[in-house]
């Protein structure tokens, strides 16, 4: 969960996982949909789904017992080289150097390193695993992350308690605040697109659950056209007639990408039956299936603006 999410986000979502599923066995046996409607709002839901296949694969091979090895535990689903080296020498303490942005905003400051990304991420690999003690190797690491998260932050470092202060080659240039350097921010292109809410006569609401792989994998979405060519509808097709465009519109901004959603709306014409692979589901499940934040920003525009829509 932390992967690429902030602690304040995260801490409610772990303490409702760990209700859910405390052991790692438990959370082996969970169905898909559960987790991935626990899951939502935190974005990124390819970790949720490694996050399940982990489990699993530790459960049946490894006797539910983490690999406490970099190697062996890289070969797990969603575990790459920092995650890898940070649960080996948090957990088990092994003498691996996990690289966070933390560190590595200290030791390119520490060694006064303008190194320009990405080169700068395989230098300090290097000079941080020079540096971890064999003994307490999970107790550098996570002080390591400590002292760039509260001291030497990324804007006004407290210099003067830092405990590397006076080695500290950057400070010395006058120069911490500009390391490290950055690659410059490129503007996100923006995306426009239609999402089409359609209900039966028991106010139902056709939906569809997008691919395992890729953008928002195995979560429900209301059908939709125009912003992920992929996974384009076939409703339009199917009733190309019928729609009232609605006032609302989402506007939901993605890693690379900005989305504008209009929104169309019409009550299923008698004899319409559902395409392969859609379902029904009423609104008041919402909050117990797996939709991404997205979606459920389309749900509250169309619900305010017709509320008596559930049924």
């Amino acid at each position: 969960m932390l992967q690429q999410t902030t602690v304040a986000t995260v801490t409610a979502y772990f303490q409702k996982f760990i209700d859910i599923w405390p052991t790692l066995t438990d959370l082996a046996g969970a169905e898909d949909d559960k987790v991935m409607t626990a899951w939502a709002g935190l974005g990124y839901y390819a970790r949720a789904r490694n996050l399940l296949k982990c489990a699993r694969i530790v459960v049946a091979k490894h006797n539910g017992e983490f690999p406490s090895t970099e190697e062996k535990l890289r070969a797990l689903p969603g575990i790459g080289p920092y995650t890898a080296a940070a649960i080996a020498a948090i957990a088990f303490d092994r003498p691996a150097a996990p690289v966070d942005g933390n560190i590595e905003r200290v030791l390119a400051r520490l060694n006064a390193d303008a190194t320009p990304p990405p080169a700068l991420k395989a230098r300090i690999k290097n000079t941080n695993a020079a540096m971890v003690p064999h003994a307490r190797a999970g107790d550098f690491a996570q002080a390591m992350m400590d002292l760039g998260a509260t001291i030497c932050k990324p804007k006004r470092p407290n210099c003067s308690i830092c405990p590397w202060h006076a080695p500290c080659k950057a400070r010395a240039q006058d120069i911490q605040e500009t390391l490290p350097q950055r690659a410059p921010k490129t503007p996100k292109p923006q995306r426009t697109g239609t999402v089409f809410w359609l209900e039966n006569a028991h106010k139902d609401v056709l939906m569809a659950r997008r691919p395992d792989k890729g953008l928002l994998g195995g979560m429900l979405m209301f059908p939709s056209q125009g912003w992920d060519a992929s996974n384009d509808t076939r409703l339009p097709q199917l009733l190309p007639d019928g729609w009232t465009p609605l006032t609302g519109e989402v506007a939901h901004v993605f890693t690379h990408f900005r989305l504008n959603l209009n929104l169309v709306a019409q009550t299923a014409p008698r004899g319409f039956r559902k395409p392969s692979g859609y379902e029904w589901v009423n609104p008041r499940d919402f909050p117990d299936r797996a939709l991404p934040s997205v979606m459920r920003k389309v749900a509250t525009i169309v619900l305010e603006e017709s509320p008596k829509r559930i049924a």
